[in-house]
């Protein structure tokens, strides 16, 4: 997903991986990579990947839930404190956004990212976003920050095109703050994660962001209410993620939150 703070993206309709957490053994982390994978997780907010089911429905939702700039910071969404802001970071920042400004360039025209392995996740779903993700980029980042590799595109509807306004770049669930700190500073920026989820049985038939009980924005933040209401429980969904719009003059509005 958006907000100034994304998509959010924002998502992928089939599973890919997504690493747990880092206190345990690498090879035990793996093994956990793999349940991961089959419960529909991914590297980096995979969003538009064709399939179906829960999983689809959960990236639906997610995407719905982060496709304004402003993200609900209710029980589903946990953000990172801002640190003290200092001029070392401010000055990283800026010389992300410096290289991440030209790299994406070129897709203002957004049949170029088409062309070049960027999918559009959810077409003809009415968004104030869209995300154009690229998985060779998020599959990247679960191992090391390229600022001009941004795992998605997020780009407004224009006409019958597509006007671009800015990117998300992602990092791995598995990473502690000063990690993400070591990516985009967290004196400049608050990366954030969806958690408490609780997804309604499939016999249910409910539709992605329509039920009040259930999914990104339903109000079962619990697992036991989520068990006696038959839902699925998934206490974190995909990767840690940060918007950015390099495009705005304020450094406020390019790391919005």
């Amino acid at each position: 997903m958006t907000n100034k703070s994304s998509v959010f993206f924002v998502f992928a309709a089939a599973s890919a991986v997504a690493i747990c957490s880092f206190v345990l053994p690498l090879r035990a982390t793996r093994l956990q990579d793999a349940q991961q994978q089959k419960q529909g997780a991914m590297p980096g907010m995979d969003m538009g990947k064709p399939g179906g089911g829960q999983d689809s429905d959960a990236a639906k939702g997610a995407n719905m839930a982060m496709s304004g700039r402003d993200m609900d910071m209710g029980a589903h969404m946990f953000m990172t404190d801002l640190r003290p802001a200092n001029t070392g970071d401010e000055k990283r920042a800026a010389e992300i956004v410096a290289e991440l400004r030209p790299a994406i360039e070129k897709y203002k025209d957004y049949k170029v990212a088409l062309a070049e392995g960027f999918v559009i996740f959810l077409p003809n779903v009415p968004q104030e976003h869209y995300h154009f993700t690229n998985y060779d980029y998020g599959r990247e980042a679960q191992t090391a920050f390229n600022p001009a590799h941004p795992t998605s595109l997020l780009y407004t509807k224009s006409g019958d095109g597509y006007t671009l306004e800015g990117a998300m770049f992602t990092a791995p669930r598995r990473d502690s703050e000063d990690e993400l700190n070591a990516r985009v500073p967290l004196s400049v920026a608050r990366w954030h994660k969806h958690v408490n989820l609780c997804f309604a049985p499939p016999e249910a038939h409910i539709q992605p962001g329509t039920s009040k009980e259930f999914g990104f924005r339903g109000s079962i933040a619990t697992e036991e209410a989520c068990q006696q209401a038959g839902g699925r429980w998934v206490p974190q969904i995909f990767n840690w993620m940060v918007h950015v719009y390099p495009y705005e003059s304020d450094p406020e509005k390019i790391w919005a939150h």
